[in-house]
């Protein structure tokens, strides 16, 4: 009896480890199907966008997300000029939302947006910041700016700033461009112009009234709002190299959707 009964426990154990083994590879197999279905559904698009755009797009960002749990979003931030020169350059970008109508427009020139997706989604205005510190004594006008009292001008750098541009061309409208040229302290961004500003390091700068009426007001007045003879339009568009186009498309649609219009209007952007 009990050599009989070694001999079944022998054949149930050899039946039953293959069948384990067996077992074992299927769930093997399917936590590597379900990784790779999970990589494939999840995605991380890029989104550069323009430095005036920081704090509407962050917020536009994080909505996107809680309704798109299969997306995460990184933003980049920097002159319009900069990112599209990043794009032109090969950088993996997704989608690119402009401060300007000019740097989408050499984009399209030369291929490198899909054309059906370019949607103009803001606008915005150019005014003139002084330092509260100096507020009896700072510029109320463009021409005051060429007083000997005025001594340093915060302006973005024109050839990468659409800020910075708008107000330039505004200055030589005035025709005190050449007269101020000299005073002029450049800024990356729209965001470092305001900086300089605030810290009472210029006597006056030019920046969108986004971000004025987003910063820190108690550091400086708005002067005036700056006349330009273009409209300050906001284009965003899908990149033509992006491996994640749909999803690309998805955040466009949110950016011009309802909630996207309502967030750009709680940061002070106009419809286009």
């Amino acid at each position: 009896m009990s050599g009989r009964r070694e001999k079944r426990d022998r054949k149930a154990k050899k039946l039953i480890l293959p069948a384990f083994a067996a077992i074992l590879c299927l769930v093997v197999l399917a936590f590597i199907a379900v990784s790779h279905e999970t990589e494939e559904e999840t995605a991380t698009i890029t989104v550069s966008a323009a430095a005036s755009l920081t704090e509407a797009f962050t917020d536009i960002a994080r909505e996107f997300e809680a309704e798109n749990p299969d997306t995460k979003v990184e933003l980049n931030f920097a002159g319009s000029g900069t990112l599209r020169t990043q794009i032109e350059s090969g950088a993996p970008v997704d989608v690119f939302a402009s401060a300007s109508e000019s740097d989408m427009d050499l984009l399209s020139g030369k291929g490198l947006i899909e054309e059906s997706s370019r949607r103009d989604f803001a606008a915005n205005t150019v005014v003139m910041v002084v330092p509260e510190k100096n507020r009896s004594e700072s510029p109320k006008k463009l021409e005051d700016l060429t007083a000997h009292s005025v001594e340093k001008i915060a302006i973005g750098n024109p050839e990468t700033t659409p800020a910075g541009k708008y107000a330039k061309h505004a200055l030589e409208d005035a025709g005190i461009w050449d007269e101020i040229e000299s005073k002029v302290i450049p800024g990356e961004t729209v965001k470092q112009v305001l900086t300089y500003v605030e810290t009472g390091e210029v006597d006056a700068g030019f920046v969108f009234i986004t971000d004025a009426e987003n910063c820190r007001k108690d550091l400086y007045e708005i002067a005036l709002t700056v006349p330009v003879n273009e409209s300050i339009i906001y284009p965003i568009a899908v990149i033509n190299e992006s491996s994640s186009k749909e999803k690309a498309q998805k955040f466009v649609n949110f950016v011009i959707g309802k909630r996207g219009q309502e967030i750009l209007a709680e940061h002070g952007f106009k419809k286009p």
